[in-house]
């Protein structure tokens, strides 16, 4: 893993990131990548303190595993991350992480552990008598000792001899500095001898003190054994626990390096998906100090980068590499948002030149050798430095044109960069190939670092020269024996790419006035749908109007005359059909296809039959309506129905299922019955009753015949004499 970092800058980085683990461990992080991710967006909303810094583990399980002691700091070490569990579970987590920390659940015997350490790994007072009495036994000779040296000290027959009145710490004993000749006036061992040759001196009657300070640090060590046995049988019992605990640390330590990394310079976690694309947006690599942005699509099998000497493309092909190795790890970096990764088994560069005097092998042979082992491999991606190193350029050209095409074939995604243009003259025909050329500052004359998709670029070879140095002279002879014609063709090259720059610019600006010409033309048609939707409301009022007169003109008449009655509806019906709205737009033609609109459903035209059309409207249903009823409509189906489907709809609980048809025409009455019926419909009604009344009979009659070539119409009957009888219908949807 280290040697690919390295061949792709990243050591710095990936050192930078490491640092903020608790615990040293390798970068990768196992398991679902999506479920980490959502897991690090949780842990972003809360405010909580960094794990304590740790040692490994391992270790210690395997000792506990085969019934061994702990040692009273490994313990602790387990304290800690029990401790710090135990702050975590205190947060009101919820979702996922609630999910993650209630399956962490601490046993009631290790919780008591880790109430007998301080929060300095020390164990407690109270936790066992006979440690508590030797420690203090042990405080109080410390005490003694201090107590005997400073006696020393203010005897006034050793005082000339002392070079100080401190008390020396010296290979861990307490000790005096004194001149020569302190031996008349004080009894002691000389332990240490200073550089001015003075002595470091323990007196005799401190030596009794030290070996009672001894004695009591053995019979500490002996109840602290006793403690750590004791300690180390309750984790044994709860190997499993700890086990699956230490593993959880890891996991948590993975999620909080990884989201302290993010947040320190606000970079963002690109993750690997199943989409096809792969492109990445605005990276910048992290070895670069003031990086000059990248975007690149690599979508294609192939991309083949070409272009001026020393102008990035080393640097775009490692970018490339980078950002997937970085993604597929879930380590955050510089880019936009909106970047693509795909997902990658294997990430391989091939950059280095693979020569070796010690195993015998050429540039060409070792880079054959890569190559061989690319046939077993899958899903992978591959980027390849100067892939024509080490032997002539037209028959590598031939060779790898071959071989890359080969390895398409296994979905091996390839990164190539190269100066020679034959291998990308044979490859740019080739639909899975995207060129890319770096860019030349022809005034200024240096490398852009700006990179152009769709074209082959030049290496500027001559104007590299003379920029690093090389005498003009040179250069002028050179390009006399490279020939006027191969530098014509660089001339065609660079045109070429100046006109694709051109396009892509023009292209640039044409999709944006396409684009608000679209908006505008969305907007017209809204407001000329909300004006139609206005006209025909208005209609309908007066039509109700109309309805309403007619109501009550029907009851007056009652009441009075019959006779005058019909004179009466003859001239309303007259004066009805002389209320004209008149359209905003034209006399609109339709045909079978359109998208239309009828009330509040959209729908397509299945048929035409004179003046009315079937519709098949977006939730499956099928209606007959009067032409003039349509309207058009621009916007097309969220889904696309291909087959019919049963649509459930429940009723509301209030609505008109009564239609009344008294005293109106046989064409008014079939008009009005049609709307109510397809109204009827769409409201979720499956049985309707409508009023036509005995009179004549024509009347009937009509909304007999109408009914019986109505598609929608399952069935209808007589109402019963409660509702109307034979001059009422109830009707089957």
């Amino acid at each position: 893993m280290q040697e690919i970092f390295k061949k792709l800058d990243l050591e710095d980085y990936i050192n930078s990131f490491s640092s903020l683990y608790a615990r040293e461990k390798p970068v990768i992080l196992e398991g679902d990548i999506n479920l980490h991710h959502r897991l690090i967006q949780q842990l972003e909303t809360y405010n909580f303190k960094a794990a304590p810094k740790l040692e490994n583990l391992d270790v210690q399980l395997m000792h506990i595993q085969k019934q061994g002691i702990l040692k009273v700091y490994d313990i602790y070490e387990f304290i800690k991350i029990i401790t710090y569990f135990i702050y975590l579970k205190r947060f009101n987590f919820d979702g996922k992480l609630e999910e993650w920390f209630s399956k962490i659940i601490i046993p009631d015997d290790v919780l008591n552990i880790v109430d007998f350490f301080s929060d300095k790994g020390e164990i407690k007072e109270g936790v066992d008598e006979d440690y508590d009495l030797v420690t203090k036994a042990i405080y109080k000779n410390k005490s003694l000792i201090k107590e005997s040296l400073l006696k020393s000290v203010n005897n006034s027959k050793l005082r000339p001899y002392l070079v100080d009145s401190q008390v020396h710490l010296v290979n861990g004993e307490d000790a005096l500095l004194v001149r020569g000749g302190f031996n008349h006036v004080l009894k002691g061992t000389v332990i240490h001898r200073s550089n001015a040759g003075f002595f470091y001196v323990v007196p005799h009657s401190v030596s009794s003190l030290k070996q009672k300070q001894s004695d009591l640090e053995n019979k500490k060590e002996e109840i602290l054994l006793k403690i750590c046995k004791r300690f180390s049988s309750i984790f044994g019992k709860n190997l499993m626990f700890l086990k699956f605990i230490n593993r959880e640390f890891d996991r948590f330590d993975h999620y909080q390096a990884r989201l302290f990394f993010a947040q320190n310079g606000n970079k963002n976690f690109i993750i690997p998906n199943k989409n096809s694309k792969n492109r990445l947006i605005d990276f910048k690599h992290p070895a670069l100090s003031d990086a000059k942005a990248i975007s690149v699509d690599f979508t294609k099998a192939v991309v083949m980068i070409t272009g001026v000497n020393a102008g990035g493309k080393t640097m775009m092909l490692k970018s490339v590499l980078s950002a997937v190795l970085l993604s597929k790890y879930l380590i955050p970096y510089n880019a936009d948002k909106k970047s693509t990764i795909g997902h990658f088994k294997k990430v391989i560069a091939v950059l280095d030149d693979p020569q070796s005097v010690k195993n015998d092998i050429s540039t060409f042979a070792g880079r054959m050798q890569q190559f061989s082992h690319l046939f077993n491999q899958r899903n992978i991606i591959v980027g390849v430095d100067e892939i024509e190193l080490g032997t002539d350029s037209d028959e590598a050209a031939s060779l790898f044109k071959v071989i890359v095409e080969d390895l398409i074939k296994k979905d091996i995604s390839i990164i190539i960069t190269t100066h020679h243009k034959r291998l990308a003259a044979l490859m740019a025909s080739n639909p899975q190939v995207e060129l890319i050329a770096a860019l030349y500052d022809e005034v200024n004359r240096k490398p852009t670092y700006e990179f152009l998709q769709g074209t082959i670029g030049r290496s500027y070879a001559f104007e590299t020269a003379s920029r690093y140095g090389i005498p003009l002279s040179v250069v002028n002879r050179a390009k006399e024996v490279y020939g006027d014609d191969k530098d014509k063709l660089n001339d065609l090259i660079e045109k070429s790419s100046d006109l694709e720059r051109e396009y892509k610019e023009k292209l640039s600006v044409l999709n944006e006035e396409i684009s608000l010409h679209q908006k505008l033309n969305k907007n017209l048609k809204e407001q000329k749908e909300d004006l139609d939707d206005h006209i025909y409301n208005e209609k309908s009022k007066l039509h109700k109007e109309y309805k309403d007169a007619t109501s009550e003109a029907k009851k007056a008449i009652k009441a009075k005359i019959y006779k005058e009655s019909h004179q009466h509806l003859n001239t309303a019906h007259t004066k009805m059909k002389e209320i004209k709205v008149q359209k905003v737009e034209e006399v609109i033609t339709f045909k079978v296809g359109d998208r239309v609109k009828y009330n509040d459903s959209k729908g397509e035209i299945e048929s035409i039959k004179g003046k009315k059309a079937f519709i098949e409207t977006d939730a499956g249903m099928r209606l007959q309506v009067n032409l003039s009823d349509l309207r058009r409509s621009g916007n097309k189906p969220k889904v696309k129905i291909k087959q019919r489907v049963s649509v459930s709809i429940q009723k509301p609980k209030s609505g008109h299922i009564k239609l009344d048809l008294h005293g109106q025409r046989s064409d008014e009455a079939v008009d009005n019955l049609d709307k109510f019926l397809s109204d009827s419909l769409i409201a979720g009604f499956d049985e309707v009753l409508v009023y036509h009344g005995i009179g004549t009979g024509k009347l009937a009659y009509a909304v007999k015949q109408f009914l019986d070539t109505h598609p929608c119409v399952r069935s209808y009957s007589d109402a019963p004499a409660s509702s109307g009888g034979f001059g009422a219908k109830i009707i089957k949807l």
